[in-house]
């Protein structure tokens, strides 16, 4: 499901890259929402929806995420370990945007669940071409459909190709109920 207003969370403690790296989005077209946290930390506890990011109606769920790897506090690597430990989040393309060319770099990155591995250019023309290629990719791609804390909506798997796997968070099968959470309506509706 294509959400209508898809949330970027950009994961970049280098305020010379946030500054860059937004003014790029937004002079390729961007306007959605883009919420910059300066380490892996601040990002679990944005995924999380703790502390200052407790309020999602400020702080929306993000459908894409762009984390730098060599950060204080937590690195990228911790960002995609705890979206990879966490099924219902394991799901958010998440890009890999770092100074790093190390090949062990982006080995481990793929490993821990990267959706794609980009080396920052250097100047501000080729960043924001790099910018566009990624945000004219991932803005087509289908994500499932969360409700406003992030969680998964379930979906019906009976007699389907994927119902031999279990959705995440529920374990127990399948089970409507009258306050099962809703999604996210369209702005202006």
């Amino acid at each position: 499901m294509k959400k209508e207003n898809p949330t970027i969370l950009m994961v970049e403690d280098d305020p010379n890259d946030q500054f860059l790296m937004t003014r790029g989005f937004r002079k390729v077209g961007v306007t959605t929402p883009i919420h910059i946290v300066n380490n892996g930390l601040e990002a679990i506890a944005y995924m999380m929806g703790e502390g200052q990011y407790a309020d999602r109606s400020r702080f929306a769920y993000p459908t894409f995420v762009m984390t730098d790897l060599k950060m204080p506090e937590a690195d990228g690597f911790a960002v995609l370990e705890f979206l990879m430990g966490n099924p219902e989040w394991a799901v958010i393309p998440t890009i890999v945007f770092s100074g790093s060319a190390d090949q062990d770099d982006i080995k481990k990155a793929y490993m821990l669940g990267a959706s794609s591995y980009h080396v920052k250019p250097s100047s501000p023309d080729d960043l924001a071409h790099q910018l566009e290629v990624l945000h004219s990719y991932w803005i087509t791609c289908e994500v499932p459909a969360v409700d406003r804390t992030g969680k998964q909506l379930h979906t019906e798997s009976h007699g389907k190709l994927g119902e031999r796997f279990e959705q995440p968070g529920d374990e127990k099968g399948p089970e409507a109920t009258p306050d099962a959470p809703h999604p996210i309506p369209p702005e202006g509706i």
